[in-house]
């Protein structure tokens, strides 16, 4: 018997390298700017952003990133996947451009949210086009190698941010984008095919509208919520109402007869649970990158670059252990690799609820590498089932549906996670902030960053409040660990119930959802 030929595109591995260098200033632009929020409040070196400016400036991309990541994916099959890549770019470009020389707080705000809208048109076509130029036995390989560049593109976001603001101006942080995606303009367009759906039928025209409402609304809730609290009323508003809209959406793709994702995949075990593992993943995972942060630069007193160098051991353990995943599920199959690495990753988020303000700081380099070991082997192998379950020339809805759930969960992580934060640090320093001044006793209760500039203006009680404000932000850190820990081990159970193990593993042209929604219809 002849072995299978190969189906992948000649120059697949070149393309692929196009597609990682275009994914990187995407994801890295989600963490560099948290190093620079400090610089552009200053009035002087910055723009003197207000608290709430500052927090539209990072919302303001995650809230039309989000929003349009399914629409785009959806469209990208249609219009011409590397089109999209290349319009994707020039606008995140140019967007990166304005940003870099924006002159109020709201021109950067706007021109983030450009930015978002050429990330969304970039990141879902960037894994379709895998599943595309790749045979199915060399695609699990490929989507490592991608799901690694974007685990080091998420720690070393912070070092290169750092690096920058030590030598350049707050500009630079975004200006750093313009020469990279010029080059990837030129490279996508001398290597990368273009593929789209050969049979694209209709536009859904109210599915694309009902996914866009109801995306940017829920994450909107989300973010607002865990921004001021989720006890307002338009917060659950937005919440509600966007969850009331994607239920509209799904009914109304479930009765369509040219739907923009067919919802019975959610009945086959292969797409549906590796996408509920990716959600709780990143639930878990973000939530514990935002507080660490916290931790890293307020209680133990280490600087943004120095804290962003801390990550460098999630970014080695991905970047060694997320191309090496594909051998291990074609071994042991994808049941067993996925249950190690949400066992892993567990027990590292896990290990904060044990880490104070004296803990050794190879103890936390620890944790960061088996959270990364660990993600390095679950987030492959869920992502090629997820792709595997779709023929090809989808390959945008499946790569939509699994960045929109990461995104979508990873917002919620950080927004529930730091409420959780914000609550137990609030309850811990009441007593201790009684006796300040008005000013300093809701600066000092707002947050542990507020407690250190507070302490500037107490005098003598400086030490007592920081100490207590390191206290009552570690025991708050405790608690937000331990329900990400939780969260993450909810992942194993799904696993062992639903994942397919290797029997399961398909290589031949027909997609595993189309067989087993064949034969359940």
């Amino acid at each position: 018997m002849q072995p299978h030929e190969n189906t992948g595109h000649p120059r697949r591995w070149a393309i692929l390298g196009v597609l990682v260098v275009s994914l990187l200033v995407v994801v890295l632009d989600n963490t560099i700017l948290n190093v620079a929020l400090r610089t552009l409040a200053d009035p002087v070196h910055g723009l003197g952003a207000s608290q709430g400016e500052l927090e539209w400036a990072i919302n303001s991309y995650t809230l039309v990133f989000a929003g349009l990541l399914f629409t785009f994916g959806v469209l990208g099959d249609r219009a011409g996947r590397r089109r999209f890549l290349l319009i994707g770019l020039v606008l995140f470009g140019l967007s990166s451009l304005l940003s870099a020389y924006a002159q109020s707080p709201g021109q950067l705000i706007a021109a983030r949210a450009l930015m978002g809208i050429g990330g969304a048109a970039i990141m879902p076509v960037t894994l379709s086009i895998i599943s595309n130029v790749f045979d199915p036995r060399e695609r699990g390989r490929a989507i490592g190698v991608w799901a690694g560049a974007v685990g080091l593109a998420v720690a070393i976001g912070p070092i290169l941010g750092g690096a920058l603001l030590e030598h350049f101006w707050w500009g630079s942080v975004f200006l750093i984008n313009v020469p990279v995606v010029v080059l990837g303009v030129l490279l996508v367009a001398l290597l990368v095919p273009e593929s789209r759906d050969p049979r694209p039928g209709r536009v859904d025209i109210l599915g694309v509208l009902l996914s866009v409402v109801g995306l940017v609304a829920l994450t909107y809730g989300i973010i607002d919520g865990g921004e001021h609290g989720f006890g307002r009323p338009t917060v659950w508003a937005a919440i509600l109402g966007g969850v009331a809209v994607l239920a509209w959406f799904v009914e109304h793709e479930r009765r369509s007869d040219h739907p923009s994702l067919d919802v019975r995949l959610f009945r086959v075990p292969r797409f549906a649970a590796p996408v509920a593992i990716v959600g709780l993943v990143f639930f878990a995972a973000m939530g514990v990158m935002f507080f660490s942060s916290f931790y890293m630069q307020l209680v133990r007193g280490y600087s943004p670059l120095e804290t962003g160098l801390f990550f460098l051991p999630f970014a080695g353990a991905q970047l060694v252990f997320a191309p090496r995943s594909a051998a291990m599920v074609r071994r042991y199959g994808g049941r067993a690799v996925a249950t190690v690495g949400l066992v892993l990753t567990a027990v590292a988020l896990a290990a904060f609820a044990f880490i104070d303000a004296t803990t050794p700081i190879w103890v936390v380099l620890v944790a960061f590498f088996l959270q990364g070991v660990g993600m390095a082997n679950i987030m492959p192998p869920a992502t090629e089932s997820i792709m595997s379950a779709l023929p090809r020339e989808k390959a945008g809805v499946g790569s939509a549906v699994s960045n929109t759930v990461r995104q979508v969960a990873g917002a919620l992580g950080v927004a529930v996670l730091g409420s959780v934060l914000s609550a137990v640090y609030r309850q811990d320093i009441a007593a201790t902030v009684d006796s300040l001044p008005a000013p300093a006793r809701e600066a000092a209760t707002e947050s542990v960053s507020g407690a250190y500039a507070a302490a500037a203006q107490v005098g003598p009680a400086a030490p007592k409040l920081i100490a207590a404000a390191n206290d009552a932000f570690v025991s708050a850190m405790h608690w937000a660990a331990a329900i990400s820990a939780v969260v993450a081990a909810l992942g194993i159970l799904i696993v062992l119930r639903w994942m397919p193990g290797r029997t399961a593993t398909a290589t031949d042209a027909t997609p595993v959802a189309e067989r087993e929604l064949a034969a359940t219809t």
